[in-house]
């Protein structure tokens, strides 16, 4: 049995809007983040642009560029509690360069930072990062998308 989630699915102001919500219907968001999760969750997952999502990474991170996704986790337990920062024309611009549907690519990203915001980490360690990458894997395999490393 999957475990409960309470979602917040959020759009920020985007040119294009439709293709990403197009993408990313709330049941399937839902069902990305319940096999990530190995507790019940409170998770918002929030579309931005390049503006605002450059705005976070360079506050929070200290990096000045937009990225993919951003985690900000606040609990792991009992409930794992954390919004999830997909920056639109990022992920787009790569599922584009890595021949990949923009749903896939949000498949992966999220079930990433859902990871994330379960303590899970692939820049402390190679292993580490060996064990979230296979992880990703196989929970992506059982949503019925490909290997995203390859």
């Amino acid at each position: 049995m999957l475990p409960p989630l309470a979602l917040s699915l959020q759009f920020a102001s985007l040119e294009d809007a439709t293709p990403h919500r197009s993408a990313l219907p709330r049941h399937q968001v839902t069902r990305w983040i319940r096999h990530a999760l190995a507790a019940p969750g409170e998770i918002t997952v929030r579309i931005v642009n390049l503006e605002e999502g450059r705005s976070l990474n360079r506050a929070f991170r200290n990096k000045d560029y937009a990225t993919n996704v951003l985690t900000f986790d606040y609990a792991k337990e009992p409930l794992v509690v954390a919004d999830l920062v997909l920056c639109a024309p990022v992920v787009e611009r790569e599922a584009q360069e890595q021949g990949k549907t923009l749903g896939a690519h949000y498949a992966h990203l999220v079930v990433h930072g859902v990871l994330h915001a379960q303590g899970w980490d692939h820049e402390t360690s190679k292993k580490d990062a060996d064990a979230m990458e296979k992880h990703e894997i196989a929970i992506l395999a059982k949503l019925g998308f490909a290997n995203p490393y390859q």
